[in-house]
């Protein structure tokens, strides 16, 4: 038996399109999966054209294992799950994609190899091929139209996996790169903007409490960083000082 590595091993029984095999390569790359088995894919393996579907995931298409069954490609594994949108009246276990990757993971953590089954892209798994597996994933899809491609249900059970791997993280976050605004520099800004008003008769003269108020209250909303108000206050001096120039 050999190693087998602490993350899902995605299976696919005979797929038929070299395209669909690099888009499945670079689905489980997006969510950190690089174990990929090909049950007798049709036309042999390599195929032309997966290498350029799979968008720079080379790594997978490089590292997969080539299979003549299903019963060989699962041999070493301890759990085995079959992906199906229609019910097989098999007495199995049914998981949604989260269910499933958090029992993965459970099992995993036990030592277990563990290996998802992915049929062909028309028809997809055979029963007997199900029967094969401990339980099913099927995905909660409109009735009316449940049928996935074969990269779209890699990637939505990858996903899960990784978003459960790593606690969701998210690679980037939109956080401010400048520190709030200290009370001081947001005053001062007011006093500059409301004289530059003052000096063009912005205000009516008895709108004007009201009016600075309100404007007041426009910028806090903002809750404006250090960098927002020299843009803000340079933005204005640059308008004030043109104004100045192309006066007669």
């Amino acid at each position: 038996m050999t190693d087998l590595p602490q993350k899902p091993i995605i299976i696919l029984v005979e797929p038929q399109l070299a395209e669909n095999i690099g888009m499945v390569a670079r689905a489980m790359a997006n969510f950190g999966l690089s174990d990929l088995r090909l049950v007798s894919p049709r036309n042999g393996w390599p195929k032309k054209g997966a290498h350029s579907a799979a968008s720079g995931a080379t790594h997978v298409l490089e590292g997969a294992s080539l299979y003549d069954t299903v019963r060989e490609a699962i041999a070493d594994l301890n759990f085995v799950f079959a992906t199906t949108a229609r019910e097989r009246g098999q007495m199995k276990r049914v998981f949604a994609p989260d269910d499933a990757m958090k029992e993965t993971q459970a099992r995993l953590g036990s030592g277990q190899g563990i290996g998802i089954l992915f049929g062909r892209e028309r028809t997809g798994l055979e029963n007997d091929e199900v029967s094969l597996a401990d339980a099913i994933i099927t995905f909660p899809v409109d009735p009316k139209f449940s049928s996935l491609n074969l990269a779209q249900a890699v990637l939505l059970v990858s996903y899960e996996w990784y978003k459960l791997a790593t606690g969701g993280a998210l690679p980037f976050e939109g956080g401010r790169h400048s520190p709030p605004a200290p009370r001081e520099m947001v005053t001062s800004f007011f006093d500059y903007i409301e004289t530059e008003l003052e000096a063009v008769n912005y205000y009516p003269e008895d709108k004007k409490p009201t009016m600075t108020r309100n404007m007041r209250d426009i910028f806090h909303r903002l809750a404006m960083t250090e960098q927002e108000v020299r843009t803000l206050r340079g933005a204005i001096r640059a308008l004030a000082e043109g104004r100045r120039l192309r006066k007669p």
